[in-house]
């Protein structure tokens, strides 16, 4: 299912002066008891307001207005040329910035905002909502004024962006559009504003009127631009968006003389895309660490994948093997007409030696298996370990990335860790000679396990310098470790909490944290 975010600047020329002279995003707030921020543009001899910052908004300059008249309001005016070249070019290095960090694709929506088509993208952020958030923070971050919507048309999202202010993301339900768009004025269909006047004067307030009422008559007063942008919004008719890229970027590029809608088909393309863009990247001397594909249908919709690796490769048959199982993802609707294949990331790759058989690989491609795994099961679900200082055994142990070169840390053999933690710990029943003693026998889960040789304590104490947790609450709890090696050869690590002599470290209960290999 297609999911789009619009993201509205309704105040970008300003914001986009104001972080070139400096202002960060503090002292902008400050400065709303100062100067009113203004760009204007002369025609007709006359200089009119094109845009206002929020405080010029509040003391009702609006777009439009004459300078003159402005200046009567507000003498001490801030005013500065408009320079529409200027807004275009900032939008369009933010879109690339959005299609660096979001979505493969992402479009400019002149002159005050972004689509971008999150579709399948959520999973690399824990979720759409997640996704939009971090979207909202950084840009809210940069200095810039953010109204952001998502909803699965790009019209419904454009609507609801700049007519429901809510000061945070807006997430509309799948299949919800007509339930958003339905109590919104009329204007937010991105319709002329004369249209809206009139329609506005016969009674139609919301676009649930428009929609409850026969098309037929209204259509033949006021063209069907109007019902195309209605059914754009409610998903009824397709929206064409141009994708922006990069043009300093490999990428190869496909018009086909037929449209193309199977799978063999689309398959077949996607191979002579990655032997063009691999011949380039061997040229630069680099390899992709992330692939974009993009499908134009004749519609005018496009159809976006985006694959990634785990180091930088330019061999194309790994990058096709790839791409390949993402087709099912693709929508080609009436038909594919252009197929473009771009590599946004990529890094420094020196070639390789090849052998007498031209084979260039060296032992297992390991590489090659992580991209697999990653890009059918996601790439979050796939991670290495590191270790890391801490006093507290379930703490000992980072997530990185699959690949990382871990060789700089090495785990303390002096003290060895369990290579299966448990956590949380369970508790388990233990019978010992003596309270201090070590496990005699125990039972886990229902099952008894005699106990044969044991080692320890290993006295560990809580981090109780920590700010907030279990042991900012309660700072004198001890664990005392023995690891256990159980009939049948079962090694375990359990330990006891409380050192029998104060209550405040803990109940002298027992629990299993982990088992050796």
């Amino acid at each position: 299912m297609r999911r789009v975010v619009s993201l509205c600047l309704p105040y970008w020329s300003t914001d986009r002066i104001s972080r070139k002279r400096g202002v960060s995003p503090s002292e902008a707030n400050a400065a709303l008891s100062g100067q009113p921020l203004v760009t204007a543009i002369e025609t007709h001899g006359r200089k009119l307001i094109a845009a206002a910052d929020p405080l010029g908004r509040s003391l009702g300059i609006t777009p439009g207005m004459s300078i003159t008249k402005a200046r009567t309001m507000v003498p001490d005016l801030d005013v500065v040329d408009a320079d529409e070249a200027a807004d275009a070019q900032g939008l369009e290095r933010l879109a690339l910035w959005a299609g660096q960090r979001y979505a493969p694709f992402v479009a400019v929506d002149y002159p005050d905002g972004l689509w971008l088509d999150i579709s399948g993208c959520g999973e690399l952020f824990g979720g759409e909502e997640a996704l939009v958030k971090d979207l909202f923070r950084r840009v809210n971050g940069s200095g810039l004024t953010a109204q952001i919507a998502v909803a699965d048309t790009a019209g419904c999202a454009h609507a609801v962006a700049r007519h429901v202010p809510a000061g945070r993301p807006v997430i509309i339900l799948p299949g919800d559009q007509k339930k958003a768009v339905g109590l919104l004025p009329l204007a937010a269909l991105r319709i002329p504003a004369k249209v809206a006047s009139d329609l506005h004067k016969m009674g139609f307030t919301r676009i649930e009127q428009l929609i409850a009422e026969p098309r037929g008559p209204i259509a033949r007063r006021y063209g069907h631009e109007l019902y195309r942008r209605l059914d754009q919004a409610l998903g009824h008719a397709p929206e064409a968006m141009a994708p922006i890229f990069p043009p300093s970027l490999p990428q190869a590029r496909r018009g086909l003389l037929e449209p193309i809608g199977t799978v063999d088909a689309i398959a077949k393309v996607i191979g002579d895309l990655t032997d063009d863009i691999c011949a380039a990247l061997m040229r630069d001397g680099t390899g992709a660490r992330r692939l974009d594909l993009h499908c134009e249908r004749v519609d005018g919709q496009y159809q976006s994948v985006r694959i990634g690796t785990a180091s930088p490769t330019r061999d194309a048959r790994h990058l096709t093997k790839l791409l390949v199982p993402r087709i099912e993802r693709i929508d080609p609707g009436l038909g594919i007409e252009t197929m473009i294949l771009i590599a946004p990331i990529v890094e420094p790759l020196r070639s390789a030696q090849a052998d007498l058989t031209g084979d260039t690989h060296r032992g297992p491609d390991l590489g090659a298996l992580i991209d697999a795994l990653a890009n059918r099961f996601g790439r979050d679900r796939l991670y290495g370990t590191t270790p890391r200082s801490s006093a507290m055994p379930e703490r000992t142990v980072k997530r990185t990335m699959a690949l990382r070169d871990g060789a700089d840390r090495r785990w303390n053999a002096v003290l060895p860790r369990p290579g299966r933690m448990i956590e949380p710990p369970e508790p388990v029943q233990v019978i010992a000679m003596m309270p201090d003693h070590p496990p005699a026998q125990f039972v886990w889960r229902g099952k008894r396990r005699k106990v044969v040789k044991a080692d320890g304590p290993e006295r560990l104490q809580g981090e109780w310098w920590r700010a907030k947790g279990l042991e900012a609450d309660s700072p004198y709890l001890v664990r005392d470790y023995f690891q256990v090696e159980v009939e049948g050869g079962g090694r375990y690590w359990l330990f006891r909490l409380g050192d029998g002599q104060w209550s405040s470290t803990g109940p002298m209960a027992w629990f299993i944290h982990g088992a050796f290999a």
